[in-house]
């Protein structure tokens, strides 16, 4: 294959991660030079996934992601495809051998998307694995050296992809709500929001951040400070958002600003360094 080729389109999905997030993108350049590409290549994939669902109004939605489907798995089976994003995901899948149930599952919560509204506790529990758990489970395969290492932390990789999730549907609420006509956690009705239906939620949240840490202690080394940094960027706006009333929370987004993104890289770094974590 051309290189110069191949290259392009793994930059292609470096600039697709870096225009839409200034937090994964700042964990990403933490990781081991060498398992960058991939975890790009896994952002850039899933992130214009979601694009379909979440911003194409006025287009045929379900075609579209028919089409990205079919051109995903079309793409992992000849080993190239001429659409950019595709290519650099399909070469992370094949080059890392990520299990394509994970793929498969991702893409039917995307689907959900263009058809549920409301969730009850099984279908967000499904969502929530297919939309983020899988996700951090396609990083973790690029992380691990070996399936046993891989297995151990499947259940901590879940947890974080899950806190990342649900942080992000609460601080979404708004646009979830209004915009989109979603609401993601079962038994809430958002006309009524109330402090308890946060507190609930926030616990349960924090149960998923205190499980995920436990895994990030024992990830290889090359990989560790990354998803560190990554979490407690995540951490912090969590705690932002609790310390918000409710209110505040359904009315606009909370955000952490880049001042204080870069303080807390360097408590990270810091932390790393003394061996503290």
């Amino acid at each position: 294959m051309n290189q110069l080729y191949h290259n392009t389109n793994l930059k292609c999905s470096k600039v697709i991660t870096n225009s839409y997030s200034t937090s994964f993108s700042l964990g990403i350049k933490m990781l081991k030079k060498e398992q960058r590409p991939a975890i790009y290549a896994i952002y850039g994939f899933v992130r214009y996934a979601d694009e379909i669902v979440d911003s194409f109004h006025g287009h045929d939605q379900e075609t579209l992601l028919n089409e990205f489907q079919e051109e995903t798995f079309t793409a992992i089976e000849r080993g190239i495809s001429t659409n950019p994003v595709m290519h650099a995901f399909q070469w992370a899948v094949n080059e890392y051998k990520i299990d394509h149930h994970l793929i498969e599952a991702f893409l039917k919560s995307m689907r959900f998307d263009l058809t549920k509204k409301g969730h009850h506790q099984d279908s967000y529990e499904e969502y929530i694995y297919g939309s983020a758990e899988v996700v951090g489970l396609m990083c973790l395969t690029v992380f691990c050296k070996n399936r046993a290492e891989y297995d151990l932390l499947v259940p901590s990789a879940r947890s974080l992809g899950a806190a990342f999730q649900k942080v992000n549907f609460l601080r979404d609420i708004k646009a979830d709500y209004l915009d989109l006509g979603r609401t993601y956690f079962p038994n809430v009705d958002f006309n009524n929001f109330t402090p308890e239906d946060k507190t609930q939620i926030e616990d349960d949240i924090k149960k998923d951040f205190d499980h995920a840490f436990e895994g990030i202690k024992k990830l290889p080394k090359e990989a560790k400070f990354g998803v560190y940094v990554a979490y407690i960027y995540y951490l912090m706006l969590f705690r932002k958002i609790k310390n918000t009333s409710h209110t505040e929370v359904a009315e606009k987004r909370i955000r952490i600003p880049d001042s204080k993104k870069a303080f807390l890289l360097f408590q990270c770094y810091f932390k790393y360094k003394l061996r503290l974590l």
